[in-house]
């Protein structure tokens, strides 16, 4: 693409120019690249494309975040974490450059990295921009599969679940990750690659191979199985932070916070087991005992031991995204996580009693009702009867 194309298209001549440079040289020379576009360069988005304009594709971000995109052209993406810090160049369209980013080849695979909630329309404006034999990983929290499928169809979608992975924008231009070790290298799988359908593909395996210099992977046949595990962990940890604005750490130094969160954690393993799927092990236990731990005295001491022993283990007193979202003034993923298990749990007969209490709180802070607070956890609990 010409700088001349470009300028037709609104661009100024410092973006055009950006925007028509060659790669730099990288770590993959001489291997098989892809064109990669991601849709959202927020905390997840800009750590996987980071990583992979690093490791030598050819990374393309659109977003919405003018400051992010412009910072990211100009000074390249600093990528830190349990690994030694680097600049990578990938580059980076506005959202409103849909006309310029339409002259560009077409892109092998695309990445959706935005919130549930704009998982729709972040699909459609990625079909246009895919090749006819080109697929759309869904790199979210939550349960975004059948929109993806609902915007450009199941036959072209992957299912990417990321599991204990603690990542945010630490400012533009600069992606950080929690944690002094790769997970790997504790035994531990951060990526689980699945088909809608289950079945195993040459995708999937291609897809975990890219990722794997970020840390481990795999394939698997039990997308939603996996999907569901996430969504517990995530539902027993992000709204606590966000109704409090206290690090995870905290909470899990306080019994009353540890009750909380097991009590979430019980409450979602409960409603995605009576929905007949096989989750996996989550937040170091299997289901089957966490959903256990609500009537369970033994079990419920078992699990909140090793949450006062793990406290900060990792990650430190971590903000997790709906904590960041609090922070930043976004609209939370609450009604999609949380919000899911308790409208799953309604169709399934499961009563998730703490699960509609931290529901109604984070919806409050939404709304600027609610002050986050730690007094909440103990707010949450009594309006649940605990």
């Amino acid at each position: 693409m010409t700088i001349a194309i470009l300028l037709r298209f609104g661009l100024s001549l410092m973006d055009a120019v950006r925007l028509n440079k060659p790669k730099e040289t990288n770590l993959n020379d001489g291997k098989l690249k892809k064109r990669v576009l991601i849709v959202g360069a927020g905390a997840v988005g800009g750590y996987i494309g980071g990583w992979l304009a690093h490791t030598g594709h050819d990374v393309v971000f659109a977003d919405s975040w003018a400051e992010q995109v412009d910072t990211i052209n100009s000074d390249g993406l600093r990528v830190e974490g349990p690994h030694e810090p680097f600049v990578s160049h990938p580059r980076a369209f506005h959202l409103h450059q849909s006309q310029a980013l339409a002259l560009e080849p077409k892109f092998d695979i695309a990445f959706i990295a935005v919130k549930a909630y704009d998982t729709p329309w972040a699909a459609r404006f990625a079909l246009r921009f895919v090749k006819d034999d080109g697929y759309f990983v869904s790199s979210q929290n939550c349960m975004p599969d059948s929109d993806m499928a609902d915007a450009v169809g199941a036959d072209r979608c992957i299912g990417l679940i990321m599991s204990s992975i603690a990542v945010r924008v630490g400012g533009p231009g600069l992606s950080q990750r929690a944690g002094t070790k790769r997970r790997r290298d504790l035994g531990h799988i951060v990526f689980r690659a699945g088909e809608h359908d289950g079945s195993e593909s040459q995708r999937i395996a291609e897809l975990i191979s890219i990722l794997e210099p970020i840390d481990g992977g795999k394939t698997t046949t039990n997308l939603q199985g996996e999907r569901w595990a996430k969504l517990c962990q995530n539902s027993m940890g992000n709204p606590v932070v966000g109704a409090t604005m206290c690090g995870s750490a905290t909470v899990a130094s306080s019994p009353r916070g540890r009750e909380l969160q097991i009590r979430l954690a019980s409450e979602s393993a409960q409603v995605g087991l009576a929905l007949g799927l096989d989750v996996v092990s989550f937040g170091g236990s299997t289901p089957q005992k966490w959903s256990a731990a609500s009537t369970d005295g033994e079990m419920y001491e078992e699990l909140d031991n090793m949450l006062a022993a793990n406290a900060g283990a990792g990650t430190g007193d971590w903000h997790p995204s709906m904590g960041q979202d609090v922070q930043n003034g976004r609209p939370s993923e609450i009604d999609f996580m949380n919000g899911h298990v308790l409208k799953m749990g309604r169709e399934v007969g499961v009563d998730t009693p703490v699960t509609a209490s931290i529901v109604d709180a984070m919806r409050q802070v939404d709304r600027g009702e609610l002050v986050p607070d730690e007094s909440n956890i103990e707010q949450v609990l009594s309006n649940a009867g605990f």
